[in-house]
This record gives structure tokens, sequence and C-alpha cells, in this order.
């Protein structure tokens, strides 16, 4: 007998395996509510929960070496997004087009914040970008609602000041109403020329 067969009858090993492989099956369970990663599993042939773990090692090694720490954190605040937010316009609800305004009006500000901030951030918080990225996603993911969070308790009252403020140095202007409603017509109207 082999030491790697020794190994693999050794009762610790086959109580790691047989708690890995349950934790498994638990989250490919999971990943069955996402007919994407489903869709993605037949055509690849390769279960979806090892390229949900492959990628998740993936971008964490990517951060442990930090120059790529940047390009990965921005990719994972506009490409995930970008491509829900084209999926949120074309269904006929309204909640998911909220989600990803809201989601891009607050990661907007973010970067605009961060743009004037970010050296001395980068200064003092050597795991910046790792802490970006989690922030990120808890804007993203529709179970937290961190972006309408966000919006409602941080952003919504600065601007609501600001926009007071201008009010009172400008009377003269028109004030122009802009809704969703509104916007969809526009974009509707300008499709159909």
């Amino acid at each position: 007998m082999s030491a790697t067969q020794k190994v693999q009858q050794h009762p610790a090993f086959i109580q790691a395996q047989n708690k890995a492989n349950y934790y498994i099956s638990q989250l490919d369970k999971e990943l069955t509510k996402y007919p994407v990663l489903t869709t993605l599993e037949q055509r690849t042939q390769v279960p979806k929960t090892y390229v949900v773990l492959g990628s998740v090692i993936l971008l964490t090694l990517f951060h442990i070496v930090n120059p790529l720490a940047a390009p990965v954190s921005n990719l994972v605040g506009w490409g995930l997004p970008a491509y829900l937010s084209f999926k949120a316009l074309e269904t006929p609800g309204h909640q998911d087009d909220v989600q990803w305004l809201t989601y891009w009006v607050v990661f907007g500000f973010f970067n605009f914040v961060e743009s004037f901030a970010l050296r001395i951030v980068l200064y003092y918080l050597p795991w910046y970008f790792a802490f970006k990225t989690v922030f990120i996603l808890w804007l993203q993911l529709p179970t937290f609602r961190g972006a309408q969070t966000t919006y409602l308790t941080v952003l919504k009252p600065v601007l609501m000041n600001i926009s007071n403020s201008s009010r009172a140095v400008a009377p003269t202007q028109t004030e122009t109403t802009v809704t969703a409603e509104g916007l969809r017509e526009r974009v509707a109207t300008a499709n159909a020329e």
C-alpha cells in the first residue's frame, strides 16, 4: 500500500472529503437558481460550482498580486453591472431599472470621490482594492440592496441640499422633472425614428 493510499484511507481524510462534498453539493443547489450558470455548465461541461469557486480563487489571487487589484476591482464594478443593466432595459418591469440606475449613481459618485482621495487612501489602507471590490459587490447584489441603502442614506440628502441651494441662487430657471416613464417614452420615440 502506497503512502497516498494510506492518507486517502485515513478517517480524518475521509471525514474532510465528505464534508467538502457536502458543501459543494449545497453550493451547487444554490447556484442552480441562476440560469446563466446552468447554461454555462451545459455549454462548457464544467460544473458550475467549480466555475464559481475557480473564479473566486482567481479574483482572490489577483487581489493578492496588488498591481492587478485595481483592474479587477474596476472589472467587477463595470463588467457585470453593464451587462445586467442591459438586461434590465430589455425587461418590462421597472424594479430592476431602479436597482441599476441607483447603482450607477452611487458607483459614479464613489468613483468621483475616489479620484480625489485615492493616493491618500492607498497610503493608509493597503488592501483598499479588496475592500472596494467587496463594497461594489454589496452595492450590486439585490439581496443586500446596498446601492439603494447608500443612495437613500447618504447621496439623496446631499443632492437634495445641493438642489435646494441651486434653486435659491437661480429662481428664474424653469424646473424640469425627469421621470423614468418620460425617459422611456423618449427612448421609444427615438428608436421609432
